[in-house]
């Protein structure tokens, strides 16, 4: 963060904002929110300051979503109202479910109780540290959202719409057939200006999105949300391609590649087995977890290798733990138990709570045909 950009600030607003962003990678245009905390206007004119993240309903969850969550869980303990926008046309534009919206709409119900969980069920609402959800399907029944689609459409070349497809997990050239595709990054511009947003979030792959909205702004006069970014959780077989194409990134379209929150503790063992993690290579999923999703959660990394191959050991930083990897102090194989030993301490609470209600299980699992 720009600290010029908050002189006006007091320390105490100065740390509330460190506070909201601690656990983003990037933050672009803060001077959004720090001329709010300064006494300027939200989006809206009135209420909390309002975040938003659009997410498609296209599956299940996997670990990239408790990075989501850690974040919102800050906004929403600052006073922000987050809106996540269940993107269901927009899942439809990008052929989720072989855009069978009634598919869609059911992931959407799985997806908003998924967030209740990993939020522990807030207060939801429109006021200060509330929780909101809505479809774009509602959005879009407004007129006035169609003009906005148009204005963020327009002067927009080809090959800058293509630049975006990325957003979409898709290369520039996927989608030259499909005429709807290149209005997805102006959908995603346009619900930002439509639901009145401050803050703008999503993983580094949206970056391109927030861009192209905020150029949008630009030319239409329009207020500019400021825009965060989490950081990415790569897939356990490693980084492969070029690293700002995301497609390294853990996805739940190859499961064996990701963890899933409802993998149990043997599907969990087995996969982290079998992740990349290589000695002298600071690149891997496993580390990645530790430092996004072990540490701030539990504090610390607990290694308990058998009697014969070491003694235990706890590890409180990821620098340190990474450095004793890469030293082989620590064997991988015993790394890789300690951060899935950790990781199962995290997920089994929230396992509990799907044991317990089982019916959006099922029907994740009847829609995505898994168990």
């Amino acid at each position: 963060m720009n600290d010029d950009q908050n002189e006006s600030l007091s320390p105490d607003l100065k740390e509330k904002l460190g506070r909201m962003f601690s656990s983003c990678e990037e933050v672009i245009g803060i001077d959004h929110v720090s001329n709010i905390l300064a006494g300027s206007s939200t989006h809206s004119g009135k209420g909390p300051i309002n975040a938003y993240i659009g997410l498609e309903p296209s599956g299940k969850a996997h670990l990239g979503w408790l990075v989501l969550a850690e974040t919102m869980k800050n906004l929403l303990n600052e006073g922000v109202n987050v809106t996540i926008l269940l993107a269901d046309w927009h899942a439809w534009v990008n052929d989720k479910f072989n855009r069978d919206m009634k598919k869609i709409s059911l992931a959407a119900d799985y997806m908003s109780e998924v967030f209740r969980v990993l939020l522990n069920h807030p207060e939801e609402g429109n006021g200060f540290g509330q929780i909101r959800f809505i479809r774009a399907s509602e959005v879009m029944d407004s007129g006035k959202y169609w003009e906005r689609v148009l204005r963020c459409s327009k002067n927009m070349s080809l090959s800058r719409v293509r630049r975006t497809f990325g957003i979409m997990g898709r290369d520039e050239d996927s989608s030259d057939h499909d005429l709807s595709a290149f209005y997805y990054p102006a959908l995603q511009a346009a619900d930002v200006f439509e639901l009145e947003i401050d803050i703008a979030l999503g993983g580094m792959d949206q970056r391109k999105a927030h861009m192209y909205m905020r150029e949008v702004a630009d030319r239409n006069n329009w207020v500019k949300a400021t825009c965060i970014h989490t950081p990415m959780l790569s897939g356990l077989k490693g980084v492969s391609g070029r690293m700002d194409s995301f497609d390294h990134k853990m996805s739940k379209s190859d499961p064996n590649n990701a963890i899933l929150i409802h993998d149990d503790e043997k599907k969990l063992l087995k996969k982290m087995r079998k992740a990349f993690l290589e000695v002298g290579n600071s690149s891997s999923a496993i580390f990645e977890i530790a430092k996004y999703i072990i540490l701030p959660r539990l504090g610390e990394i607990v290694v308990t290798p058998k009697p014969e191959f070491g003694e235990p050991s706890t590890w409180k930083d990821i620098d340190s733990f990474v450095s004793a990897v890469s030293s082989e102090q620590i064997h991988p194989f015993d790394a890789k138990m300690a951060v899935a030993s950790g990781l199962y301490d995290i997920l089994s609470p929230i396992q509990e709570y799907f044991n317990a209600n089982p019916s959006v299980i099922e029907i994740i699992n009847e829609i995505t045909g898994e168990t």
